[in-house]
């Protein structure tokens, strides 16, 4: 059995490009994955200097973690995009490519997109943190 998940956007906030302001899900088991990164299996950062390359690589990834505990996108309740840049056509270019994404439906619940100074391996410039409700 799912979780029940409900989205809302309350009127009196402003509209959003895709995610929810406010995500409730039912009491019950969550999964709370690691910041995915652009990181091969073997542990190789994946597409350097590439935004677009390493987002694709974080979906993958992203996407046999939540497997892993039999989770689909649409049961994630909360991500945090993280991109190495003060660039705002950089973070929406990470945006558009995450949503565009088998990963997609993760990224219609509450959601935070933030531009940082640095992140963990040499080079990385995208890091993808979610939680997601797990069937009962």
């Amino acid at each position: 059995m799912a979780a029940e998940i409900i989205r809302i956007n309350p009127e009196s906030l402003h509209e959003t490009p895709g995610y929810h302001h406010i995500t409730v899900a039912e009491a019950g088991r969550t999964a709370h994955l690691a910041g995915q990164c652009p990181l091969d299996r073997s542990g190789s950062l994946v597409g350097p200097g590439s935004i677009e390359a390493q987002v694709d690589q974080v979906v993958e990834n992203a996407l046999a973690a939540l497997a892993a505990v039999e989770a689909r996108p649409q049961d994630v309740v909360r991500s945090v995009i993280y991109v190495r840049s003060d660039d705002r056509e950089d973070l929406s270019t990470a945006w558009s490519r995450l949503t565009a994404s088998d990963l997609g439906p993760a990224f219609t619940s509450a959601s935070t997109l933030l531009g940082v100074a640095q992140l963990g391996f040499p080079g990385q410039l995208v890091e993808v943190d979610l939680t997601a409700a797990l069937p009962g």
